[in-house]
């Protein structure tokens, strides 16, 4: 294992990562490409922020598309804080991890009443808004406003732990692997030398058979010349995750829309839209299901084949499906009523595209 001095003259590495980016950094629709920021071009933090709070676990070409929709639908910060959560929500639904978008409007408010529609410049106040963390204050700091930044996400720890030939597994080598970045920032184009080592990670240092041959580094990689380059970073082996079962119920009306409930303010998948269900809403849940604690009917359910299965960050979720069709219009008292066709715009989280696809594959 290194130390945290890097392996080759520090000029060197900035001279050899910055000309690969200048020739290679990938068109994104958030980002300012190098060549227009030497020409004056400045980024727009709203776009950065946007982004940054998407790519948190998610992939770039899932998060693509989410970002087009939310800059046509709210172009400014100021519009999507005038949102409504329930708009917002319904927007995100399908990306995951929905504290994300909870945290995402209330950032938003927050920028438009107390920093007058402007994102702060600074790490240290950013770090005091909704759902910003260090990482995501070092980016925005530095690509939006191009201040000097240790910005250390998955693909730079992968980056770190090759070219100093780190065997410290993950995560607990995170504070390890940020100390071997923290000398290499630069600081003349910190924005495009973050971005750069993100493209590195992404497009070339890669989890499995990274390109060696086509990196910029490769002549100055511990890991390479040690020939453990594709084993690292190493992990420490997880723990299973635990399981939830539960019932979901798919109901059709005499007229055959489909019942839909919206959850509550707080919880799991908290204010979105979904199918009604039990049994799994809490680590003490016991799976029962009961649909008169609902308000739904007790007899005439069908059992469907199969069941649903979603991994969320700290569980697994297996899910019964019931449905019952009724003879009569639905009841608004019960939630919202909708038509089949209506059922891929109504904002739902993928656990519940999940359910509804595979009611309706069992003729539903």
């Amino acid at each position: 294992m290194s130390d945290t001095k890097p392996p080759v003259p520090i000029k060197k590495l900035h001279q050899d990562l910055l000309g690969w980016y200048d020739r290679h950094a990938r068109t994104l629709p958030w980002r300012v490409s190098p060549n227009d920021r030497k020409q004056g071009v400045v980024p727009d933090p709203y776009r950065v922020w946007l982004s940054e709070i998407m790519l948190q676990q998610t992939v770039v070409k899932a998060a693509a598309p989410y970002f087009d929709k939310f800059t046509q639908k709210w172009p400014t910060v100021t519009d999507l804080a005038a949102a409504s959560l329930e708009d917002v929500m319904a927007a995100w639904a399908g990306l995951g991890y929905y504290s994300r978008a909870r945290n995402l409007h209330a950032c938003a408010v927050t920028i438009a009443d107390d920093w007058q529609g402007q994102f702060p410049d600074n790490e240290k106040d950013l770090l005091g808004l909704p759902g910003i963390g260090p990482y995501t204050a070092a980016a925005i700091s530095t690509i939006a406003f191009n201040r000097p930044a240790n910005v250390v996400d998955g693909n730079v720890e992968r980056v770190m732990a090759r070219l100093h030939n780190s065997d410290a597994p993950i995560p607990s080598a995170k504070k390890q692997l940020a100390a071997l970045a923290a000398p290499l920032v630069h600081r003349e184009r910190p924005g495009d030398y973050a971005q750069a080592l993100m493209d590195l990670g992404a497009t070339i240092c890669t989890p499995r058979k990274p390109a060696c041959s086509l990196c910029p580094w490769t002549d100055h990689c511990a890991g390479r010349k040690a020939g453990s380059a594709a084993d690292l970073p190493m992990r420490e082996k997880k723990k299973p995750k635990p399981v939830r079962t539960g019932t979901a119920y798919w109901v059709r009306d005499g007229q055959g829309k489909i019942l839909l409930v919206r959850r509550p303010e707080k919880g799991l998948l908290a204010k979105m839209m979904g199918l009604p269900t039990m049994g799994w809403e809490t680590a003490t849940s016991d799976g029962s299901a009961d649909p008169v604690a609902l308000g739904l009917p007790k007899g005439g359910w069908r059992a469907l084949d199969g069941e649903v299965r979603h991994v969320f960050t700290h569980f697994e979720l297996r899910l019964q499906i019931k449905a019952l069709r009724l003879k009569t219009k639905g009841d608004s008292a019960l939630g919202h009523w909708i038509i089949e066709d209506d059922l891929a715009d109504a904002g739902l989280p993928s656990v519940m595209r999940k359910v509804a696809r595979l009611a309706l594959s069992e003729g539903g």
